[in-house]
């Protein structure tokens, strides 16, 4: 009868292995990076959201005019040069919030847009009902005022109508103009040192603007709307990076880009804050709840503990290959103990090896071979043991004079104590039987 095969080759188990490990591999780095809840178009007022409050418009559109567009999960994404957009909740912590913008001063410019829609994700129902209907889409309910106390405190934001009766709200500034998609709902803000950038077209309410203080800021003060001549270049402090608001979310948010000129305005407003030509802009999702902290998988696959991760993928990728390459039936062992006497003296041996007990073999091994050269010289088995050597040792002058006496090698054998003594005496004890043997 012949052995069953394995309905397997070896190829396709070492397909099977490395799939397995390789997927085992990309799972613990999807968990770790947080790739399975990476859904942020929740009908809420963050980069992510495709609904009317959202700004999912203006990154794509960035994107598309060439710069690096990059959203940031993690506090410490948030201190890399290039433009940083906040887009905090109404109910956002103002201290957080101030020292997320302080910590940026001497890395890179900021642009904070205020909250102003109560959105809701629209119903299944409603969604089934409208035609065309996406994930994402929201309800705009009503309009609200941030409460961030303790960031900015000296400017004052408004909530009021621009032009009532459905007329349309302009706005103007950046050496260009538009029109905002809600007249009844448009939020201003107020301060002393506020610099406008985008004022409504009736009233001259400030829409956007950006902080003067010990900076100098040739960039938006060259856009600035108005009268303003900056900062001394002498008496500024040259390493800051300035400060900017868009009171007014509609003029970049989804809702608002429906309109070209809005799109017009937000990339000269992005180019005359990054006048430093880094064509980066981050947007921040910490503020709105997508941040992630740091975790062991996370830093397993991040130098410089790649380099550890790597080591141990390599060494399973060796015992696998190992293991593989004894695939199949394990060969049969032979028996423990072979048989026959070279086997059976070769145990003995190891026996008295491992029990230390070798300096107790001089004495028979030196009485063994007396008997051996007696029984071959043919001796009278009534002699003792002394007269037997001494017959041994004439015999052994007589054949081979120049050669130690028996005796005297057999005296040596059984007073040999040391491994290295025991062996020299055995071999004497060897040559001068084979001498008498001849």
């Amino acid at each position: 009868m012949s052995p069953a095969r394995s309905p397997f080759s070896p190829r396709a188990v070492l397909a099977l292995v490395l799939g397995g490990a390789l997927l085992f591999v990309a799972l613990l780095w999807l968990i770790g990076a947080g790739l399975g809840s990476d859904n942020t178009n929740r009908g809420e007022a963050t980069v992510g959201g495709r609904g009317l409050n959202g700004y999912a418009a203006l990154a794509a559109y960035l994107d598309q005019r060439g710069y690096a567009v990059s959203r940031a999960r993690a506090v410490p994404a948030l201190r890399q040069p290039g433009l940083l957009v906040l887009t905090p909740p109404t109910a956002a912590d103002g201290a957080e919030l101030t020292r997320i913008v302080e910590a940026r001063r001497r890395i890179g410019p900021t642009l904070v847009i205020t909250p102003k829609w109560l959105a809701v994700p629209l119903k299944d129902s409603l969604r089934a009902a409208q035609a065309g209907a996406r994930p994402g889409w929201v309800t705009l309910l009503a309009a609200e005022l941030p409460e961030w106390s303790g960031f900015y405190d000296d400017l004052s934001v408004q909530l009021k109508p621009m032009r009532s009766g459905g007329m349309i709200a302009a706005w103007r500034g950046a050496d260009t103009a538009g029109a905002l998609p809600n007249s009844e709902h448009v939020l201003s803000g107020s301060g002393e040192r506020l610099v406008p950038l985008v004022v409504g077209d009736t009233d001259g309410r400030v829409l956007a603007g950006f902080i003067q203080d010990e900076g100098d800021y040739p960039g938006v003060s060259d856009m600035a709307a108005g009268d303003f001549a900056g900062a001394d270049p002498d008496e500024a402090d040259l390493d800051i990076y300035p400060v900017a608001f868009v009171f007014e979310p509609d003029l970049l948010n989804n809702y608002g880009f429906a309109d070209a000129a809005n799109a017009r305005l937000a990339e000269r407003l992005i180019d005359a804050l990054d006048d430093t030509d880094t064509q980066s802009v981050v947007f921040d999702l910490t503020l709105n709840g997508y941040g992630r902290s740091p975790n062991l998988l996370t830093l397993a696959f991040k130098p410089p503990f790649l380099a550890a991760t790597l080591c141990l993928l390599l060494a399973a990728l060796v015992l696998g290959w190992r293991a593989f390459l004894r695939f199949g039936p394990p060969l049969r062992r032979g028996p423990t103990l072979a048989f026959g006497k070279r086997a059976l003296v070769g145990n003995a041996a190891g026996l008295l090896r491992r029990a230390q007990r070798l300096h107790l073999t001089g004495q028979p091994y030196a009485d063994a071979a007396r008997e051996r050269i007696a029984r071959a010289l043919a001796l009278p088995h009534r002699l003792d043991p002394a007269a037997t050597e001494a017959a041994i040792d004439r015999a052994l002058a007589a054949r081979a004079p120049s050669a130690p006496p028996f005796s005297a090698a057999a005296a040596t054998m059984r007073a040999a104590r040391r491994p290295v003594d025991l062996v020299r005496a055995a071999q004497v004890l060897h040559s001068l039987e084979r001498t008498l043997k001849r």
